[in-house]
């Protein structure tokens, strides 16, 4: 890709585009090291019932196919994705930002993410974006199934406007 995407909210018809992107973009990040029930649970149909609920706070890029997409919750970046097609051009770094101001926008001054155990490419990423590890530990993941405890590694930013 030459030039990047705009970026813009995600509404109710991008979701079929997303949770294919989510799908398969979760399937070669975390299912090599998530336990195969946990796996078994993340189909097409899961992902998109989770983001019907993350609409509001979903930022994206590209249409149909999806480029990529943002998603935060509470004090977090909760889902950051990108196609392997629009990798390596600064999109997902743009995301990242755009996820982050809008946190910062909200009040939040430390925000926060997890990211797999095992999933080291994610936290080569965060890393060169000035995030920190503070940790690692089980914490609860949505599933439809319900609450799933997962081995987490925990990362946190100082998130500010500028003046």
């Amino acid at each position: 890709m030459t030039s990047l995407p705009p970026l813009r909210p995600a509404r109710i018809e991008d979701i079929p585009a997303l949770a294919r992107l989510w799908h398969a973009g979760w399937h070669e990040a975390h299912a090599a090291y998530t336990p195969p029930a946990l796996t078994a649970l993340r189909t097409k149909e899961d992902f998109a019932r989770r983001l019907a609920a993350l609409l509001p706070d979903t930022i994206m890029a590209g249409d149909d196919p999806a480029l990529g997409f943002c998603a935060i919750r509470d004090d977090e970046i909760y889902q950051l994705y990108v196609a392997p097609e629009a990798r390596s051009n600064g999109l997902a770094a743009r995301l990242l930002a755009d996820g982050e101001d809008r946190l910062a926008r909200r009040g939040v001054g430390l925000a926060r993410l997890d990211i797999g155990v095992g999933n080291h490419r994610a936290a080569r990423f965060y890393a060169r974006q000035g995030w920190e590890e503070t940790g690692a530990g089980e914490a609860e993941v949505d599933s439809s199934a319900g609450p799933f405890r997962l081995k987490l590694r925990f990362f946190a930013k100082r998130v500010a406007l500028d003046p």
